[in-house]
């Protein structure tokens, strides 16, 4: 509890003392002997000014700044009234339990906020650089890409970087929501925010601070209330009319049906407009718009705090109600689905032997990151003359095109061939072909198999239980390689040999085929599922090894990668939702029930504040179920 919220603990505890010997003193008798009865208003005015002060200077401050509707005015308005009419106690009553709902949606809120500025604590303070042999803390924002730091034993770590000396156990939790620690020894990648184990560890940084992952992370956290979900929005619209309107409404209350009842003989105008005036009141109180402008922004902003408890994050409640709402979800394969830990398994040479075939291929793609390349390089094993290769240039969704020892080579799919108009013999394996050809004439082939990621499977069987009716698989694979992973997961519907182009055409499609309410996600993790993420509703990237393009054009980013938490973000966002939703079909359907009872006169200035403060303590506390872990 804050420092200003125990002191409006001790403000609610003293006043509510107070009222209760007033209220003592009025059931008694007593307070009809204090004479004159100002004296009375006047006893009863030091409670409501200790405990309503603030509320009364809000409402001048708005006031004064243009911006009169709000629950402040509507506080001051209806106990100003219930003074004006003798009721003191009552009025005293308002502003108290007004401010104990207040103090209550402050401690809901700074519940919420927790769940994700837990993940705040992952900045770290600084990094130890060695100087002179001495550990030397600096600020981790004034370390260069390439310094050498030091991460102690219990030590978070303040950089991205590679491991050059030690090894250790990491704990990711803070950032995956992965309860298991992991292995980090000399050659690994480490990023920021995780906690280092019992080892000293060495690693040369590879990214400046504001470009680390835990920097992007905390940017991700602390814009995600400004991206508003639809509901809010309505929330915030519904209470910009609402307000002006139901204060008109408590107006014409006031005055008109004691006229009206005046000019037909009814009564003085005089005696009927203090009973009209209490009742007018007692609409303001009732129509206070707290429950549903505190309790849908804190649903939301539990649901957030819930995923990013698990390791994903969400980067605004307007894409938590996007997933709440999609039935379709379309899969990258490489490195989604997939390990991405792609093996030779075949070279079927035709024109050379199978190590002179594997040479070239190695040395044309010598200069590439990509995991096939990789995987060839692996599998030659051999250090390579890069010399010997010029002139390398990749062509797109095809293969690459280079020049070893002044001879032309082309390596890449089927497309690449026909292209070329090269003949070729097609291969018909399971997995990704590379087919090589020397001087424009076929040399042979190599067959690289990857494999399907460990809980894949069951993150696809755990999304139609949650109820997404339709999953696709996109990649610009081979047909028998993608049929073959498509059935190995039961996916619904499959394309392959896409170009990233391809991709976003496919994802077009599949968006104007689906009904209007229904939202279709993409997930991948390369930099060329980029436009894919940003084209779909909802765009979901690798966090852990996904490329940097790719995290920032997602809406959600899941933090180690595993694909399973989809379908745990999927029951977040439609418990989320469902939870917002009661609460507003709550919240109205009282507050319209006690208006017309309060506007009739069967209801007073204390269903009033159940009508307000109680109904928004219920919905405040039905939105809080939304931090439970899912």
């Amino acid at each position: 509890m804050t420092k200003k919220q125990k002191q409006m603990v001790v403000r609610i505890m003293v006043v509510f003392v107070m009222l209760a010997a007033i209220m003592v003193g009025e059931h008694t008798g007593l307070s009809e002997r204090i004479q004159p009865h100002i004296l009375l208003a006047f006893i009863c005015l030091i409670p409501y000014l200790i405990i309503g002060y603030d509320i009364l200077y809000k409402a001048a401050r708005n006031i004064r700044n243009g911006q009169v509707f709000d629950e402040n005015f509507l506080m001051m308005i209806a106990t100003f009234g219930a003074f004006g009419v003798g009721e003191y106690s009552e009025a005293v009553a308002v502003m108290l339990f007004y401010q104990v709902g207040e103090l209550f949606q402050g401690y809901a809120v700074g519940k919420s906020r927790q769940s994700i500025s837990d993940m705040m604590d992952i900045c770290p303070e600084y990094a130890n650089i060695e100087e002179n042999g001495a550990l030397t803390q600096v600020d981790p924002d004034d370390v260069e890409v390439g310094t050498i730091i030091v991460i102690k034993p219990g030590e978070r770590v303040p950089l991205d970087g590679v491991v050059v000396e030690g090894e250790s156990m990491i704990d990711t939790a803070a950032l995956t929501g992965e309860s298991v620690p992991r292995r980090a020894a000399v050659g690994d990648d480490i990023i920021s925010g995780c906690v280092n184990g019992s080892g000293t560890l060495k690693v040369r940084t590879t990214k400046e601070f504001d470009d680390s992952t835990v920097a992007r992370i905390l940017e991700l956290v602390e814009n995600a209330s400004s991206k508003k979900a639809h509901v809010e929005n309505f929330i915030t619209r519904f209470a910009k009319y609402y307000t002006p309107f139901v204060t008109i409404g408590a107006v014409i209350l006031a005055f008109v049906p004691p006229i009206a009842l005046t000019l037909m003989g009814a009564g003085s105008f005089g005696a009927l407009l203090g009973t009209w005036l209490y009742r007018a009141c007692t609409f303001l109180v009732i129509s206070c718009p707290c429950a549903l402008v505190i309790s849908v922004p804190l649903g939301f902003f539990g649901g957030i705090g819930a995923a990013s408890r698990i390791g994903v994050l969400v980067k605004g409640s307007n894409y938590l109600e996007a997933v709440a709402e999609m039935d379709t979800i379309v899969f990258d394969k490489t490195g989604t689905l997939t390990k991405g830990e792609f093996k030779v398994t075949e070279v079927l040479p035709t024109a050379c032997t199978q190590e002179e075939l594997l040479e070239l291929a190695a040395l044309g793609e010598g200069y590439s990151n990509h995991p096939i390349a990789t995987s060839i390089r692996e599998a030659y094993g051999k250090p390579l003359a890069l010399e010997r290769v010029t002139d390398t240039e990749e062509i797109s969704g095809h293969g690459i095109h280079t020049w070893i020892d002044g001879k032309e080579v082309h390596l890449g799919n089927a497309k690449l061939m026909e292209s070329l108009q090269i003949p070729f013999t097609k291969s018909d394996c399971a997995g990704t072909v590379v087919y090589i050809a020397l001087e424009r004439e076929f040399a042979g082939t190599i067959v690289i198999a990857d494999t399907v990621k460990e809980g894949a499977k069951e993150a696809l069987a755990a999304m139609k239980h949650v109820g997404v009716k339709k999953t696709v698989m996109l990649t610009g694979d081979r047909r028998e390689a993608a049929e073959a992973v498509a059935k190995e997961l039961g996916i619904d519907e499959v394309h392959y040999e896409l170009l990233p182009a391809d991709k976003v055409t496919k994802v077009e499609q599949l968006l104007v085929a689906q009904s209007p309410k229904a939202k279709l996600a993409f997930v991948g993790d390369g930099i060329n599922d980029a436009p894919v993420l940003t084209r779909a509703d909802v765009g979901i990237a690798m966090g852990s090894m996904g490329s940097d393009a790719a995290i920032e054009a997602a809406d959600v980013v899941l933090m180690d990668d595993d694909v399973r938490k989809i379908a745990r973000v999927v029951g977040i966002s439609r418990k989320t939702l469902r939870i917002v939703r009661q609460n507003i079909v709550f919240a109205l359907a009282v507050k319209f029930l006690v208006l017309i009872l309060g506007a009739t006169g069967y209801a007073n200035m204390w269903a009033a504040v159940f009508a307000d403060v109680g109904v928004s303590v219920l919905a405040i506390l039905n939105s809080m179920r939304t931090l439970r872990r899912n």
